[in-house]
């Protein structure tokens, strides 16, 4: 009897799907240590290592692609029949970016001059426009919708794949900007989608652009194609911006303009990427106000910190010192204190949150202050910037430009 259930037993596990199972580990490159919470991939399964930084799939073999916050991205492939894969190492990172517009990545002149500077400093990252604020697409898509709404209309890198080839031979640590909500060509091509007035016309904001309604499920669905699109192009991450509702008031949109409406349809959206991005690998992040960090409510415009870390890998506040209007508790005057600007805002997220430093990273400010006293952001107001969110550990920064206007001043030398 007992020799009987032993056979029965035996042949149980043999035919268990665990008996078939891929084994691994994500580790630091540096050291070794096992990295917990390391998101892997292979083809559409999605699952993260635990405390030893193991992992398991049911099946043998295949390509597996590992990502963790703080680190780059990395991949191998195995034989179909391996059931054990070797470490994969992931290597600590912080990516120090420039922005290049829509113009900008497509100019000879403005990219290599970006470049120049990543060879000589510690820059190491572009943020690069894939749909940029006026919703143009500067490379050739094959999302359908682009060429119908005329958002394909310009176009500034003829062959993509061959740029991010060749800005990855180079180290670079690349990003794909994709605006979101403020989209002129959708809106003015599906004003049913559009966000409106009380008065029943299509909004339009300052500067004369059309807005999607955050909450349409077809809007959801062609950003996603766009970022997806990015994600195969060989982005390392794609980050949202204008993720948000108009900051303006008395407008109407598919659903109640309620904060809970305007958080559901922010973190919904948010949600859907992460599902449609997942078999890429890449990381998600989005930008938000500075002011989102102090505001516990969302700041009426769908940002409300709380809800945004669930779906989002890095957290990018735009901490421009002009964009304080109001100042910070202790600094009425922020243009004279870029630095504690950048360094008390992210610390008094990261208390109020208790997520990792890493979590965030900041966009900074390149460009001439236009709300105080008009000065000239140069290499001083640069490093306190930078020493700001260095002291508080973040993952990297960012610089803004909007001319793409960029000078080695005040960053650390190679």
């Amino acid at each position: 009897m007992k020799s009987t259930l032993l056979v029965f037993f035996m042949l149980i596990a043999l035919t268990s799907p665990l008996a078939h199972a891929l084994r691994g580990q994500v580790v630091d490159d540096a050291n070794g240590r096992p990295l917990a919470g390391a998101v892997v991939v292979r083809g559409t399964e999605v699952v993260t290592t635990n405390q030893e930084g193991a992992y398991n799939f049911v099946g043998n073999g295949g390509t597996i692609a590992a990502r963790a916050i703080g680190y780059r991205r990395a991949m191998l492939t195995l034989a179909n029949s391996a059931t054990e894969a070797p470490p994969l190492r992931l290597m600590a990172f912080r990516p120090k970016a420039l922005y290049l517009t829509f113009w900008g990545i497509g100019d000879r002149h403005i990219r290599g001059a970006a470049l120049d500077i990543a060879r000589s400093t510690e820059i190491n990252a572009l943020v690069i426009d894939v749909k940029g604020d006026r919703g143009w697409i500067p490379y050739p898509s094959h999302v359908k919708l682009a060429e119908t709404i005329g958002a394909r209309g310009t176009t500034t890198v003829k062959d993509m794949p061959a740029l991010i080839a060749q800005l990855k031979a180079l180290g670079l640590y690349l990003i794909a900007r994709v605006v979101v909500f403020k989209d002129d060509p959708l809106a003015s091509a599906h004003p049913e989608w559009a966000v409106k007035t009380a008065h029943g016309t299509p909004y339009r904001d300052r500067e004369g652009l059309g807005w999607t309604d955050a909450g349409r499920p077809e809007v959801w669905a062609y950003n996603l194609d766009i970022a997806e699109e990015a994600a195969q192009l060989g982005f390392d991450e794609i980050q949202f911006d204008y993720l948000r509702f108009p900051d303006a008031v008395g407008l109407t949109f598919a659903e109640p303009n309620t904060e809970e409406k305007r958080v559901a349809a922010i973190s919904g959206f948010l949600a859907a990427a992460r599902k449609r991005l997942a078999p890429y690998n890449v990381f998600i992040a989005g930008d938000i106000f500075g002011y989102v960090l102090w505001n516990e409510n969302d700041t009426y415009i769908g940002q409300k910190l709380e809800a945004l870390e669930t779906s989002l890998d890095y957290i990018s506040p735009m901490l421009y010192p002009t964009g304080f209007h109001l100042g910070i508790p202790g600094y009425v005057d922020p243009v004279a204190h870029p630095r504690e600007i950048v360094q008390l805002t992210l610390e008094h997220a990261i208390h109020r949150t208790h997520l990792s430093p890493l979590r965030f990273r900041p966009w900074l400010q390149s460009f001439r202050d236009y709300a105080f006293d008009r000065r000239n952001f140069g290499g001083p107001e640069i490093r306190l910037q930078i020493d700001g969110a260095e002291k508080v550990g973040t993952d990297g920064w960012m610089f803004w430009n909007p001319h793409n206007t960029y000078t080695s001043d005040g960053l650390k030398k190679k």
